[in-house]
């Protein structure tokens, strides 16, 4: 039996062609494999890219974010969503207050139309009263009334404190919210103007 028998019939030299075949079948499931893990790896990748975006996006709109934590590194994603999430609440919170405060000032708009509008139905009705002849007031008699509506409200007034700026602020807001209300000017009004004919007629 010759070399090259032996070889053949040992496995130790093989034909040509099965090496070509071999070669097809293993390439083959291998570059589908590649295939694969790269499409696998980009869609990763662009998951990951979405992730990070998400957060930069978070620590540019919410201001709380905008900083670093005590030791100067970046703020770690946990310590983001959970400022983030306190942030909202406390938009919420915000966004709450004042739609409570535009209530408000809506229910006030109402009341001031309406005493408006009862000023307004006075004022007809003493005009249209028999003998009623709309007379002139000098500038002289108004600021004399302006004068005696001011020393009423001085006589309150003198009791706010002025020794430093938090007491007397303190101390406006409190007058006000007791000697400037509504029904109490008018009070207070009605009573100068009475006392002020009185002084005319005597």
């Amino acid at each position: 039996m010759s070399r090259d028998k032996e070889d053949y019939e040992y496995g130790m030299v093989l034909p040509e062609f099965i090496f070509d075949d071999e070669d097809d079948d293993s390439k083959s499931p291998l570059t589908y494999k590649e295939r694969r893990r790269e499409a696998h790896t980009q869609a990763e990748q662009k998951r990951r890219d979405a992730i990070k975006k998400g957060y930069d996006s978070l620590q540019e709109l919410v201001p709380t974010c905008q900083q670093t934590d005590i030791s100067g590194y970046k703020l770690s994603k946990a310590t983001v969503l959970q400022k983030s999430i306190d942030y909202i609440q406390y938009l919420q919170q915000q966004k709450k207050k004042q739609e409570e405060e535009r209530n408000g000032l809506r229910k006030e708009v109402v009341a001031l139309r309406i005493m408006q509008t009862n000023y307004e139905q006075i004022v007809k009705a003493q005009q249209s009263q028999p003998g009623h002849t709309e007379t002139r007031i000098s500038d002289e008699v108004k600021f004399s009334v302006f004068q005696f509506i001011m020393d009423q409200l001085f006589t309150t007034f003198s009791t706010v404190s002025v020794s430093n700026f938090t007491e007397l602020s303190a101390g406006v807001f409190s007058w006000l919210e007791e000697y400037c209300k509504p029904q109490t000017l008018k009070d207070t009004v009605f009573q100068v103007l009475r006392r002020h004919n009185t002084n005319m007629r005597g």
